[in-house]
């Protein structure tokens, strides 16, 4: 049998080393201090999908949904999770969002719908997270809306697929 501490150590010993910011010096962890970063412009967006059987996207589709318009109700759901994220997330600072968008794009041939965040704040720290909970939410109201005719539903592919602003400035997903 492989001896898994081992595996973890080499593994490890493999990973370049970057400091994370929300563990102090002594590795306990903390709110980072953004006091002294520069208010700037900040955007992210975010992506993911929850694929479903053809009767479900259907019943998404025509809005006779037992709970009722599905997609606007997983859209308000969305924008109410990116002003709640920092309750949820420990370590994540309260942010006073500038924009939301959130956006369903539903694509028959693969039995999916796609559910797009951006979220735009004026500050020192980014809105990453935001538009992930945006997303996750997003997707979670329209399984949690839908399941009493299609428990199999599964979301997938949730990331972030850019961010402008900060000191890192602009960054953009690869895939």
């Amino acid at each position: 049998m492989t001896d898994v501490k081992n595996i973890s150590n080499e593994a490890e010993q493999n990973l370049p080393k970057v400091a994370l910011t929300h563990l102090d010096s002594t590795g306990q962890a903390h709110m980072v201090d953004v006091g002294a970063k520069a208010d700037t412009r900040r955007i992210a967006i975010a992506t993911g999908i929850i694929r479903m059987k053809v009767e479900t996207l259907a019943l998404i589709q025509s809005g006779t949904a037992k709970k009722g318009d599905v997609l606007s109700i997983a859209r308000i759901a969305a924008i109410m999770a990116t002003k709640r994220t920092s309750e949820l997330i420990p370590l994540c600072h309260p942010l006073a969002l500038t924009r939301v968008n959130v956006d369903f794009e539903v694509d028959s041939q693969a039995n999916q719908v796609r559910c797009t965040a951006q979220v735009e704040t004026f500050g020192k720290t980014g809105v990453e997270i935001e538009a992930l909970a945006a997303v996750q939410i997003g997707l979670l109201t329209i399984y949690d809306m839908c399941k009493a005719v299609d428990r199999g539903m599964v979301m997938t592919d949730v990331k972030v697929l850019e961010k402008h602003g900060g000191k890192s400035g602009d960054w953009k997903a690869s895939i």
